[in-house]
């Protein structure tokens, strides 16, 4: 993280923008390093990846059937197929291959290399498979002939050159572009590594995001509730979300109210950590225990670090803080403790962070323009930016649940955000708004 300095924020609105972009202008992409391909799952490469040998290696058959000349089978038909001898099998794997000749056929199978002299390849459902009973639905094993039904083969239509026949180099060619730097490596991209002798690969690691919610009244799921309690749902949503991101997450069970406990978690915690959030305890309360531990946590040798607190031009969303922490410089992004204003939080500041930590291009969620759909105008506080949970579909979005922060039911619901600009107070129905997409 860099440890420029930044514009003190305690007694000034912040805008979304100008804090999204102090986060993103002081977290760095991590430094790059070689992991085995199924741990690269995920992961951003970060350089080109050129072929070494081309795809497939060799000429090999697409069907199961006779390799063959074309000469020898042109003009064949059911009623006079053309009879060829049939000097051996070639399969899958196999490096030493029979010589075709005139009048010859080898059996081949799927994926097997195509022998020297042979020119096409004839299905076997277009000849009698060698049992001289006319055409078959399918290749039979060698134990399941007849005596002698292997010698010849009946062949009941012709092939053009090179039918059925993959060619060398016809999916990527020796010194092709396999993969560029920057592509995310899901499934088919690990496949292609493979399949052209990459056992390794260099990338930049998936972030490790710890999440530590807090509040004494927070209880974990599947435990008693006592009288003003509730589950803490917080760290389960970001953890997920922070895992949804790309990145690796670990979640930390509700630390009490209490700073001295949440900076000794903190600090237990960096150890695992290139990126911490905490959520809860940032406003202004008389237990507003993250501000409380944090506040003053800063390297005074060092410009730029610890953690500042701030009041954002948002809704929800409000209070948050941002700032770096420990001997390393750990980036950490304090959210407040309402559901909704976590959550929504996160996709605007934690997930950016975290995918610039992966090195991606872009960092952000689509966003696009919807018809609002709403049984009335929606209002919006004058100087805040609101978001507005919805449900996007064939470019219309309809509001889900109310404004409020806690509303955790309509969140689950929603699979958008409705976007309300500061100087916008109303918004009628049919009205265009923007819509970040969540899915």
């Amino acid at each position: 993280m860099s440890s420029s300095p930044r514009t003190t924020g305690q007694d000034r609105l912040w805008s979304v923008d100008e804090h999204l972009e102090d986060i993103l202008t002081a977290v760095r992409p991590l430094e790059p390093i070689e992991l085995q391909l199924l741990d690269a799952q995920g992961c951003v490469l970060v350089d080109d990846v050129t072929v070494p040998v081309s795809l497939p290696p060799f000429d090999n058959s697409s069907m199961d059937g006779y390799a063959v000349r074309v000469a020898d089978v042109a003009g064949a038909s059911e009623e006079f197929p053309a009879v060829l001898d049939v000097v051996g099998d070639v399969a899958a794997g196999q490096a030493d291959l029979v010589q075709v000749g005139p009048g010859q056929a080898a059996r081949i199978m799927t994926g097997a290399p195509l022998p020297p002299g042979a020119e096409t390849v004839v299905p076997v459902e277009w000849t009698d498979g060698g049992l001289g009973e006319g055409p078959v639905t399918g290749m039979r094993a060698r134990a399941q002939a007849p005596e002698g039904a292997e010698g010849q083969v009946h062949v009941h239509r012709p092939a053009e050159a090179r039918a059925h026949v993959r060619a060398k180099g016809s999916d990527v060619r020796a010194g092709d572009l396999a993969l560029e730097a920057g592509t995310v490596l899901g499934p088919p991209q690990i496949a292609l590594l493979a399949a052209i002798g990459r056992g390794t690969v260099r990338v930049r690691p998936r972030p490790r995001v710890v999440v530590v919610s807090t509040g004494s009244e927070l209880v974990q799921p599947d435990e008693q509730l006592a009288d003003g309690q509730i589950y803490d749902s917080n760290s389960f949503a970001l953890t997920a979300a922070a895992r949804d991101a790309g990145a690796i997450a670990y979640r930390v069970g509700a630390v009490a109210d209490d700073a001295d406990t949440l900076r000794a978690t903190i600090e237990d915690q960096l150890v695992r950590a290139d990126i911490l959030v905490t959520t809860g305890g940032v406003s202004v309360g008389a237990y507003d225990v993250v501000k409380e531990a944090l506040s003053h946590v800063g390297d005074e040798d060092e410009a730029g670090s610890g953690i500042e607190f701030r009041k954002l031009a948002m809704q929800p969303g409000k209070p948050q803080g941002f700032g770096s922490i420990g001997p390393d410089h750990t980036p950490l992004l304090a959210l407040p403790g309402n559901p909704v204003s976590s959550y929504v939080s996160f996709e605007l500041f934690v997930r950016p962070a975290i995918r610039t930590l992966m090195g991606l291009a872009d960092v952000h969620r689509p966003r696009t323009t919807a018809t609002l759909i709403s049984g009335k105008a929606l209002t919006s506080p004058k100087g805040r930016r609101q978001f507005l949970r919805g449900t996007y579909a064939d470019g219309s979005v309809s509001p889900v649940g109310g404004a409020g922060s806690h509303l955790v039911a309509a969140l689950a619901h929603a699979d958008a955000l409705i976007v309300v600009p500061e100087g916008t107070e109303s918004v009628e129905p049919g009205t265009e708004v923007e819509v970040v997409l969540l899915g």
